[in-house]
């Protein structure tokens, strides 16, 4: 079994699929370490939901699976995109878009309250998905600068951009419906 120590970044590079080294610090690096945390505090939040939370739980894991190919997407060169459609890796998933905003309109129809802006932090759960919300948002920044720059797929850019918009507003909601349920 092959070691996670490659070693082959202690020089400050990293490979991008296919091989093409850059530099850690790459736009497409930075931004996918912003989805690889926003993944991750995804993860935790999950962890810290109430038990019957199955379906908050299920929901969580569908966006997580779409991260990492997000992460995948990013990390090719402009070059090698055409490679990668034709190579069957998955790809963001376009419909998560429409999951998105149903979940919007279903957690707005709940009819918890919320006044003004919030103050995270009422119960573990709801600042878990608090955290993962300023992470969607700071993952978004990485990835307008990498289209900014030209390194992200144009053809794929948009419903990529608008389904991070789209999950910080759910997870906002999500974090208000914690809180509800909790009593705060």
């Amino acid at each position: 079994m092959s070691s996670i120590a490659t070693k082959t970044g202690d020089d400050g590079t990293t490979s991008l699929l296919f091989g093409r080294r850059v530099p850690k610090t790459d736009v497409r690096i930075v931004a996918n370490g912003r989805v690889d945390e926003l993944n991750v505090r995804l993860g935790m939040a999950k962890a810290l939901l109430p038990a019957g939370e199955g379906g908050t739980k299920d929901f969580i894991e569908q966006v997580q699976r779409n991260l990492v190919n997000l992460m995948g997407e990013v990390a090719v060169a402009p070059e090698d995109w055409e490679r990668y459609a034709a190579s069957g890796m998955p790809n963001f998933d376009e419909a998560l878009l429409g999951v998105l905003d149903e979940r919007v309109v279903r957690l707005e129809a709940e009819g918890f309250t919320y006044k003004g802006w919030a103050t995270p932090g009422a119960t573990l759960p709801a600042a878990a998905v608090d955290c993962a919300r300023t992470a969607c948002r700071e993952a978004e920044l990485g990835l307008l600068r990498v289209r900014e720059t030209n390194l992200l797929n144009p053809d794929r850019a948009g419903i990529i951009l608008r389904s991070l918009n789209r999950l910080s507003d759910v997870l906002w909601l999500e974090a208000r419906r914690q809180e509800s349920l909790a009593g705060e």
